[in-house]
């Protein structure tokens, strides 16, 4: 089945590509799943194509993995020649040219930031080496909060001037850093949809990390997908929703973390403290497009269980799935009667 790296898991038997044929008839030569995995963005991209088209379903997703190396290649924080590392080396001294891409991304974030109350903020790289939740971290430390706290003033995603104009980009303040891992996954999975899409496939499944898009239908029905249990273990889920044309995306306390004193830090960080966000523990939006969901899971998340559902009401065609910080699961409007509550999730620190 398809599994989501610890956000989320999407419950499917797919027990093979091709359907069984009888004992003494032919093969059958109805739909299969076409399935397909690339290494892109630190993550996997996944792709499953319900389809009687193998052959276009395979060059679609060899053009889809293609462009997912290109935005790739443009979003990277990491890559040397990507605009936005260029963008971050000349924050608070000039413009640098942008591609389209790029500042369609950059507007997009925006508008999540205007949304969420600056809680959702690009320009949070600032903080970036500070928290470590990995082997870097061997010994669960915490960064220097001094220097935390330096760095604050930093994050401020009011300071991009974005000239569309001019195709360019400047980071107002030196010592400013973009970092669109809040946002790239969801972007470039509507890039991927769209190109499944343009080849005539309507029956498909995307999933990037925590970021999931589900088209159509598998075998006539939709595709169910599970919210994990965000203190249960990695294949337990607490909930599952039917999805068809619709974007699904889960941000969570449980995927880079560690314990300390009883404590639990991880990597959703309040752009306001400085500090990992306590209101949630997970927070699942369901929306029409990917980069909505990818980016509202983190802000809603970082915003606490009530006010985030709040927003998520006043917001048309988002719909949400927390789990608060005191346990309690909370449904938006839209999802009442959609969602199916498989148990109570685990409660643990």
């Amino acid at each position: 089945m398809f599994r989501a790296a610890a956000a989320l898991i999407v419950s499917l038997v797919l027990g093979g590509c091709q359907r069984a044929a009888g004992p003494a008839g032919p093969p059958d030569t109805g739909p299969t799943l076409v399935e397909g995995t690339h290494q892109v963005m630190g993550s996997e991209l996944r792709i499953g194509i319900w389809t009687s088209a193998g052959s276009t379903a395979r060059s679609a997703m060899d053009e889809a993995f293609r462009r997912a190396d290109g935005l790739d290649e443009l979003l990277s924080v990491w890559k040397p020649g990507s605009p936005v590392v260029a963008i971050n080396a000349a924050a608070g001294d000039h413009p640098v040219p942008a591609g389209p891409e790029v500042r369609d991304v950059l507007h997009r974030a925006a508008q999540f930031s205007e949304w969420t109350g600056g809680k959702f903020d690009v320009t949070f790289g600032v903080l970036s080496g500070l928290w470590k939740f990995d082997a870097q971290n061997e010994d669960d430390k915490l960064p220097d909060m001094a220097e935390v706290r330096r760095r604050l003033p930093l994050i401020d995603y009011r300071q991009i001037e974005i000239d569309d104009a001019a195709g360019t980009v400047f980071l107002k303040r030196r010592g400013m850093s973009v970092h669109l891992g809040g946002v790239g996954k969801g972007y470039a999975v509507d890039q991927v949809a769209t190109i499944l899409r343009r080849a005539g496939l309507n029956d498909f499944l995307v999933q990037f990390g925590g970021d999931m898009y589900a088209a159509g239908h598998r075998d006539s029905r939709p595709w169910k997908l599970g919210i994990r249990d965000p203190r249960g273990p990695e294949d337990r889920i607490f909930a599952s929703v039917d999805l068809s044309d619709a974007t699904f995306s889960t941000s969570g306390d449980y995927e880079r973390f560690f314990m300390a004193n009883g404590r639990r830090y991880h990597h959703l960080i309040d752009p306001t403290t400085g500090e990992p966000a306590r209101g949630a523990r997970s927070v699942t939006i369901v929306a029409r497009e990917a980069v909505d969901a990818d980016a509202l899971s983190t802000g809603v998340f970082l915003m606490g269980a009530v006010e985030g559902m709040a927003l998520v009401e006043r917001l048309p065609g988002v719909e949400a799935v927390i789990v608060s910080d005191r346990n309690e699961v909370l449904v938006s409007s839209g999802l009442k009667g959609l969602v199916t509550l498989v148990a109570q999730p685990t409660d643990a620190p």
